[in-house]
């Protein structure tokens, strides 16, 4: 072979082995979302009855964050993680919007909108969700998970191809219907008991190449008719339904100890990130008492409060040999895990996005802050209608809280560092204080045609004109 020829050769070699060991820096990505854990349902954060030995034990070997938050319930929680948006640019801003034909639907994300999936799709990475996605309609297939960036899916949907459209008794695999009576191979204790061996499988499958696995469990969330295991905590003489409850975030933590364990089995530990928190604050519904085990850890609130206890949560950080072990005081959101994949991989960080990268706090460098936190949904939906919409706005500006219930209502204020448990609201004190959030909540929320009560389309209602749920 010429000495030329020999050189390209030689110098493609170099490169495509350079460009491999590089992406090979990027660790997987485990991220573990449970469904309504409150701030104070975790022994390292507080709880005193409820068991979670494993979770315990990781926030001590990674990053305990005290000051993490995400919203108040299920749907623009999980936009805002996917899309790296704060609440107030979302797309979702509430469980359902106002659709055609002045019907309530569950509105997708846009097409244009970019999510983590396809992000690290781009960046090498094998992606999969199992569980709950919650962020497409059934008639707008492209919003569907397996459409939206994720190779493997593995979750309920919503779907219209059924005679009841929300039947609990079919899983979607990449798309395609399973009756769920085919999967259920032995007793399990619930659905994340099967979600878990699907987690494994997928690990199993891709542990040659990067991988990113959005872990959607269904634990706490009611109801859980599918748990089976009428042993844990029996001996407390609880009510059933708080037994239940319990147990299955007892079972939560022995399920992520299996998945951790599979990936140390496998050696990939030293090169897989894993950041586990909640979609919102704990529930209070099925029965459930959410005082009964002080689930929100003495703070106000619950699902779908904008106080601190309906969207203050968990969050724990383990990457083996990579972060040193410790409390973060850093106030981080759940729209700030996009931007924290971005800066893992080394890439370019999308416009769209309004979050900021806590990497730097997990490297022990110096961390950027946010000016303020914004919040805002809309609890009108399916089966309820409320004043103003149910709308309700917050922002946290370094230690003061604004609170908001209707557009129309006045504005609640707290210093959260006397008053953590928003008790004394000192709005009267401070006008200048809430005129400036009063600027800061017009101007953080976006026009938005399918959730209208947030003040910026007051005739919207009375127009009737409506868009389509098919996105742009």
């Amino acid at each position: 072979m010429p000495k030329f020829q020999l050189f390209l050769v030689l110098s493609l070699f170099f490169l495509l082995n350079c460009k491999k060991s590089t992406i090979k820096k990027s660790p997987n990505i485990i991220f573990l979302l449970a469904d309504d854990m409150g701030y104070g349902e975790l022994g390292s954060y507080g709880q005193k009855i409820i068991k979670t030995p494993f979770l315990d034990s990781l926030s001590t070997q990674g990053i305990k964050f005290n000051n993490f938050y995400t919203n108040a319930v299920c749907s623009p929680a999980r936009a805002a993680l996917i899309t790296g948006k704060h609440p107030g640019h979302t797309t979702i801003r509430g469980n359902s919007g106002i659709g055609e034909n002045d019907l309530w639907f569950r509105i997708p994300l846009k097409r244009s909108e970019l999510t983590v999936g396809e992000y690290l799709k781009n960046y090498g990475y094998t992606t999969g969700i199992i569980g709950k996605w919650h962020l497409e309609n059934p008639d707008s297939l492209y919003s569907w998970a397996h459409n939206k960036g994720f190779d493997y899916t593995f979750h309920r949907q919503w779907n219209k191809f059924k005679a009841n459209p929300n039947d609990p008794n079919t899983i979607w695999e990449n798309g395609k219907p399973i009756e769920i009576k085919k999967l259920w191979k032995k007793q399990y204790k619930s659905i994340d008991e099967l979600r878990t061996e699907k987690a494994i499988d997928f690990i199993s499958k891709n542990k040659e190449q990067q991988f990113f696995l959005l872990m959607s469990y269904k634990i706490p969330h009611t109801p859980e008719n599918d748990i089976y295991d009428d042993e844990i905590y029996k001996e407390k003489g609880w009510p059933e339904i708080e037994r239940q409850h319990a147990g299955r975030i007892t079972l939560l933590d022995s399920y992520i100890k299996t998945l951790f364990n599979h990936i140390k089995e496998l050696g990939l530990l030293e090169n897989t990130i894993f950041i586990f928190t909640s979609d919102n604050g704990p529930h209070n519904e099925g029965g459930h008492n959410h005082n009964f085990f002080n689930s929100n850890g003495n703070l106000r609130g619950f699902k779908r409060d904008l106080y601190e206890g309906g969207i203050k949560v968990p969050m724990i950080t383990y990457w083996k040999d990579k972060i040193t072990p410790k409390v973060s005081n850093h106030i981080s959101t759940i729209w700030d895990v996009f931007p924290t994949f971005c800066d893992i991989v080394d890439g370019e960080t999308p416009k769209q996005i309004d979050g900021i990268s806590f990497l730097p706090t997990l490297l022990n460098q110096k961390q950027k802050k946010h000016e303020y936190l914004y919040w805002e949904i809309q609890l009108d939906g399916w089966w309820q209608k409320l004043q103003d919409g149910g709308f309700r706005q917050a922002i946290r500006k370094d230690n003061w809280k604004a609170i908001r219930y209707g557009i129309n209502n006045k504005i609640e204020l707290y210093n959260l560092t006397k008053d953590s448990r928003e008790s004394n609201n000192v709005a009267a004190k401070y006008p200048d204080l809430i005129k400036s959030m009063d600027s800061l909540f017009k101007k953080s929320s976006n026009e938005n045609n399918w959730f209208p009560y947030g003040g910026k389309i007051q005739n919207y209602i009375a127009s009737k004109k409506h868009q389509s749920i098919n996105q742009k």
